[in-house]
């Protein structure tokens, strides 16, 4: 079995296969589900996806690696700009043959992708983009939106904050899709639980390494809580910024609306610790995540895995068990009729436990609250985090009914 096919990062396209008789070719090309990586590794979110992510797919190919079918990954850099993603999926799927996009990365990215893959009937599984709309007014039914979105971000972290006393924010915002969604989610929860949004500022994504002015802007609205809808080394540089200026010890809140493993890792415990965040994984949550981590641990060195990552594992190890009940050839068929059988099957992996895909392409399991720990309250490198709170599926994301996706009946 073909597991995997390196290809250069900037064309993200495969060689068409070689030494082979034409008949054989095609035969093999008529048995294979090629899937392609698109996302960021060589920008601000590397760290939470990129190659650690490339990694936990290439893991969910082995473990179906005795199915019968061969499974051939192919990986692109989509550099955060949707022009580059969008010319990414059109040459994967036209010219390649791939059948499947996995991540999207920025959401800005994500958006353009997944127009192209709906109109291809392709799949996307869409496993580290955040905006909430991807299941909402740009739902389509050949997308799967995994891991997390920005309404239950806002829901948990937003929503957290404002029942400790965080009731007055001023948001530090990446100037694009995701950053937008997750301040207008956060801002609705804001406000509906009687708190105010004194103000906000967009920082221009991607590029921006220095927050001070920023900050400055955020401290002076007077707010007690500084709303970071920013992710990656966006929001290791905020929290890092925030911390030489000494804004919390003079009582302000950050709320860092989307951080990972990676984020804490990197800026260490001393400048991260009382932090909350929500993660729909965390490595040391059970016996289960434990298991995951130890099998990946090979091939990722000394990577802290988060949400993202497994994300990406779960996803295409589900769309895998799927086209092996389906056959290969009706599966690559029709990316509609795949994703409909997806979410009709149970979904159940080490990484998120049983869940199910509504029918607005949602993967519903749960969400966790939790609180960075104090550098003594850790045992070593990655124990990072205790928890605080536990959201079922089913009441972490937005209702069904509040998402206004075009082809669910009301």
């Amino acid at each position: 079995m073909e597991v995997t096919r390196r290809t250069a990062l900037a064309a993200g396209g495969g060689a068409a296969l070689g030494g082979l008789p034409w008949r054989s070719a095609k035969a093999q090309a008529a048995n294979t589900l090629k899937i392609a990586l698109l996302t960021d590794f060589s920008g601000t979110y590397r760290d939470v996806t990129g190659p650690t992510k490339l990694a936990c797919i290439r893991q969910a190919a082995a473990e179906m690696s005795n199915r019968g079918f061969n499974i051939e990954i192919v990986f692109g850099d989509n550099q955060n700009r949707p022009d580059v993603g969008s010319n990414l999926t059109r040459q994967w799927i036209d010219r390649d043959g791939v059948d499947v996009i996995v991540d999207g990365g920025a959401s800005s990215v994500a958006l353009a992708a997944n127009d192209i893959i709906r109109d291809r009937n392709k799949i996307f599984l869409n496993t580290s983009s955040a905006t909430s709309d991807l299941t909402g007014r740009a739902c389509a039914p050949t997308t799967v939106h995994w891991t997390y979105d920005t309404w239950m971000l806002a829901k948990s972290t937003g929503g957290a904050t404002v029942r400790t006393g965080g009731d007055s924010w001023f948001f530090i915002t990446a100037d694009y899709a995701f950053g937008h969604a997750l301040e207008r989610d956060t801002a609705t929860f804001v406000r509906n639980a009687g708190g105010r949004v004194l103000g906000q500022v967009r920082t221009p994504f991607p590029g921006t390494t220095d927050f001070s002015s920023f900050l400055v802007q955020a401290q002076a609205s007077r707010a007690k809580v500084i709303g970071l809808a920013n992710a990656g080394s966006d929001t290791v540089n905020c929290i890092k910024q925030a911390a030489e200026f000494g804004l919390m010890r003079r009582g302000i809140k950050l709320a860092s609306l989307l951080m990972f493993l990676p984020d804490v890792h990197a800026l260490g415990l001393e400048t991260t610790q009382g932090l909350i965040c929500t993660e729909t994984f965390y490595w040391d949550l059970n016996d289960r995540t434990r298991a995951f981590s130890a099998r990946v641990r090979p091939n990722i060195g000394q990577n802290a895995l988060c949400m993202n990552h497994a994300g990406g594992y779960a996803a295409v190890l589900h769309y895998l068990k799927v086209a092996a009940e389906m056959g290969v050839a009706q599966a690559k068929q029709s990316g509609t009729a795949t994703v409909e059988r997806m979410k009709a099957t149970p979904c159940d992996d080490d990484c998120f436990g049983p869940g199910s895909i509504r029918a607005d392409g949602r993967k519903l399991h749960p969400a966790y609250l939790f609180e960075v720990k104090k550098p003594s309250e850790s045992s070593g490198v990655f124990d990072y985090y205790k928890l605080l709170q536990t959201t079922p599926g089913p009441e972490a994301f937005r209702p069904l009914a509040e998402g206004g996706c075009s082809f669910v009946k009301s």
